[in-house]
């Protein structure tokens, strides 16, 4: 025969807290962030840049608006060596960031390729900025007049193609005698440079805006 007595209701025990024992691990320390100076154990650190020649006067007439960013904004000194004829970077004590050196160094070096201030100093504000190089003769030997009609497509009249690929491409473009630079970021300067190689090669221009204009297009999709 069943019991009718109703099952007894589930006893739950809660276990009292365990103190802390006095022998537990201390607090998580906090150190402040280590200074530009302190990472590199308190020694200052330098980037010399020469000056080409044919930079001297440039250089004398914009020193002002290169000395202005570098000193105030990235707190980097810089000065002019005349006798050796380079310009100095060093590191300070209250240098923000250690990078802010070679970026410093970057924008002057970028300057002294030929690059307007107004320009270059994009160097500075942008980290994912570029400056490549190259020469006509690593793309096609050329000589004589071959080469002096390469370096005309390259410009155009009256620099019309080059500014061309440089709005395009948002790149920059000198053209130093036989030395190409281009200073942009790194899909757009793989863009510019093709289309600088396509002109050197002997593509006329009319082919390479129509080619420009479909890699722009895409790129624009991408993004």
């Amino acid at each position: 025969m069943q019991s009718s007595k109703a099952p007894a209701p589930m006893e739950v025990e809660i276990a009292p807290r365990e103190q802390k024992s006095e022998g537990a691990l201390p607090a998580k320390p906090k150190f402040e962030p280590l200074k530009a100076h302190e990472m590199s154990d308190g020694r200052v650190q330098f980037r010399k840049i020469s000056v080409p020649p044919h930079r001297y006067t440039p250089l004398k007439k914009a020193w002002m608006e290169i000395y202005t960013p570098v000193y105030e904004q990235m707190k980097i000194d810089i000065r002019m060596n005349l006798k050796a004829r380079k310009v100095e970077l060093k590191t300070r004590s209250d240098t923000p960031d250690i990078s802010n050196l070679q970026k410093c160094a970057d924008f002057v070096h970028a300057f002294m390729l030929g690059f307007d201030v107004i320009d270059a100093i994009a160097l500075l504000r942008l980290d994912e900025l570029y400056v490549e190089s190259f020469e006509i003769k690593d793309v096609k030997t050329l000589r004589g007049e071959h080469l002096s009609r390469a370096i005309g497509r390259l410009s155009g009249k009256g620099g019309k193609t080059k500014f061309a690929i440089e709005n395009a491409t948002k790149t920059r473009i000198v053209i130093a005698d036989t030395k190409i630079h281009i200073l942009g970021s790194f899909q757009n300067i793989k863009v510019a440079r093709d289309s600088l190689c396509s002109l050197i090669l002997g593509s006329p221009a009319g082919k390479v805006y129509s080619k420009l204009r479909q890699v722009t297009a895409r790129m624009a999709e991408r993004f």
